[in-house]
């Protein structure tokens, strides 16, 4: 820290009780100046010949026949009057980062100035501040943390304005001419934890981080960090990957609890504050704040109930980069009076705000946009929409384990991703399934709706097998997998043609047949259809999925040379067990009266092959 001596006699100055100062000399004392409420026994002469107000005031109160002077508003206080004092008298004062600021304001109510003597008190503050204080790193931040007790004073002698621009300055300059020390505790340097390079036997020199300057403005209080920060952007030198670095730092540092996603119990009215300052000084760069920084500093908006303008700011900047989130930086608690765990509400809002932003680019730029996606589709918009809704499935998994989410919020998140592109429906499945697993009570029309949202023919072949064992899955999504999966192997297999099924299992598939008999089936077996699979019912998929199974494992590695002929029959022969199935798990249906007489009449096989043909096996289970 730099210093200034002032003077060079002795300190006399004594103290007599808490609320008395007086200069221990052989002459008399002839004014008393009370300072707030302490009393300064002086004389007139050491003060009167640098001090103008002092003149002025002493002169009226000559004409009062009083030898006492009040004064209550001098900046600084008793402390500061002392300064001034003492260097009126020669004494010795010792000036440094924490006093000078206090000593430059009251000096300059007492007006000592040059007119009053040459090298007066405010000379020669201003050449310490010039050439020490404001070349110094931490010297001119802890000046600028005292201006805040000393305004308006220290504003109008634009004291912070200059710390500002030294500040800034410094922190702007090129790493390479870093010379002084700084803070920095975030992360072990090289040296620190024994890496530290050498080359040659030569140890290398340290190389300056582009944030070292980060920490040590986390000292500052909100209203001067904020100026800081806006001085530095103003200069347009710093990236802003830094500046949000440093905005990190800070909420880390200011608000207790913030790394955990909870606000602990404190001045509520200084963090609210706190974390509202931080919304609007987030730099305007896309990318430049982590996405999972931003979803914290939500979190404490809405737990500090700041305003609807810093809430809806945020959640535009979430919106813009909401690909880079995680689940877990999702799952935001719900407020106390709801039943739900977590806040549905926000992240739909955040995804609306990202269909936004895609759609407003898209207008504004449709060239430049398809010219990006053709060039690397994972970096343009249908990349950040796949990553978006593998987000929206993995969170959806998450919030399915709430016994007390509604099945309206689950569809309504699910559905405004729906039409985003990806590779596959595996974690929409997972995410259905955690939720029938959590919901056993809700309704067939329920479980309908929710299976709707799933696009069978999009799952993997782990994810067929599995959902064909799940016992919490309508039949009529069992049914779909196992044809889509087959269609999916007769495909592979060189061949394009599809199964011949009856009717009535036409009419359950996507795209299915609905003329005549069939309509009329599918209208009298609905029911039955979405309700969820007897134990024959397993037996049956399972048994028949097998025997498919081990059709396709037996092909010989020749068989690339077989004609057209027999891959044409291999195929129908597929057909043909795919058709086995259906109609064993429809008389299986049959034979249990789930369906009415109509139905049997379209419904091929018998309970008898049923028997024959399927293995035991256990019961299907779940991976959630």
């Amino acid at each position: 820290m730099k210093f200034m001596k002032l003077g060079s006699k002795p300190d006399s100055f004594l103290v007599d009780g808490d609320n008395i100062r007086y200069v221990a000399t052989e002459l008399a004392t002839d004014i008393v100046i009370n300072v707030g409420d302490v009393k300064f026994y002086l004389h007139k002469f050491p003060l009167l010949s640098k001090s103008a107000r002092l003149q002025k005031l002493v002169a009226n109160i000559n004409d009062e026949n009083s030898d006492e002077i009040h004064i209550q508003d001098i900046p600084g206080g008793p402390a500061a009057f002392e300064i001034c004092t003492k260097f009126c008298y020669g004494m010795t004062v010792t000036l440094n980062a924490y006093n000078v600021v206090a000593a430059r304001c009251a000096a300059e109510y007492l007006e000592m100035y040059e007119t009053a003597e040459k090298g007066n008190l405010i000379y020669k503050i201003e050449v310490f501040l010039n050439s020490s204080i404001f070349r110094s790193w931490k010297d001119s931040i802890i000046v600028l943390q005292t201006t805040k007790s000393l305004l308006p004073w220290a504003e109008e002698l634009k004291l912070v304005s200059h710390c500002l621009d030294s500040i800034a300055s410094k922190a702007c300059i090129d790493t390479s001419k870093v010379e002084w020390s700084y803070t920095y505790n975030r992360r072990k340097l090289p040296s620190e934890n024994g890496n530290d390079p050498i080359w040659n036997g030569v140890r290398k020199p340290q190389t300056v981080p582009k944030d070292w300057w980060v920490e040590d403005l986390c000292e500052l209080h909100i209203d001067l960090y904020r100026r800081v920060i806006t001085t530095i952007k103003t200069k347009g030198r710093v990236s802003g990957d830094v500046i949000g670095e440093s905005l990190n730092a800070y909420a880390l540092r200011r608000l207790p609890g913030f790394s955990k996603g909870i606000i602990q119990s404190g001045d509520i009215i200084r963090y609210r504050s706190l974390a509202e300052a931080i919304v609007w000084l987030l730099p305007s760069e896309k990318g430049s704040v982590p996405c999972t920084f931003m979803l914290r500093l939500l979190r404490a908006v809405i737990l500090l109930e700041c305003g609807e303008m810093e809430r809806n700011e945020l959640m535009k900047r979430i919106g813009l980069q909401l690909e880079d989130a995680t689940a877990a930086d999702l799952l935001i608690r719900a407020p106390a009076e709801e039943t739900e765990m977590y806040n549905v509400d926000i992240v739909q809002s955040l995804v609306e705000e990202f269909v936004m932003n895609k759609q407003n680019a898209q207008s504004d730029f449709p060239m430049e946009n398809e010219y990006q996606e053709s060039r690397s589709p994972k970096l343009g918009s249908d990349g950040s929409k796949m990553k978006v809704a593998k987000l929206i499935e993995s969170y959806l998994a998450e919030i399915a384990r709430d016994p007390n989410l509604s099945l309206s919020k689950f569809v309504k998140l699910a559905e405004m991703v729906s039409n985003f592109p990806r590779p596959s429906h595996d974690g929409l499945y997972r995410a259905i399934d955690m939720y029938l697993k959590e919901h056993p009570g809700i309704s067939k029309s329920e479980r309908k709706r929710i299976c709707r949202l799933m696009d069978c023919r999009k799952l993997s072949v782990d994810a067929c097998m599995h959902a064909v064992q799940n016992e919490r899955l309508p039949l009529r999504v069992v049914v779909q997998v196992l044809f889509f999966e087959q269609v999916r192997q007769a495909t592979s297999s060189a061949g394009n043609s599809t199964p011949e099924l009856p009717g009535s299992i036409r009419a359950l598939l996507p795209g299915g047949s609905h003329d005549g008999s069939s309509r009329s089936t599918t209208t009298n077996t609905e029911e039955d259809w979405d309700a969820v699979p007897t134990a024959e019912d397993i037996k049956a998929l399972k048994g028949e999925l097998a025997t498919l199974r081990l059709g396709g494992s037996n092909r010989n590695p020749n068989d690339g040379a077989k004609s057209d002929a027999e891959k044409l029959a291999a195929n129908k022969m597929k057909g043909l067990v795919m058709s086995k199935i259906f109609s064993k798990l429809w008389s299986s249906k049959e034979r249990n009266g789930e369906i009415s007489s109509s139905d049997t009449s379209e419904s091929p096989g018998s309970a008898a092959e049923e028997a024959k043909s399927t293995p035991s096996r256990s019961r299907r289970h779940s991976v959630s």
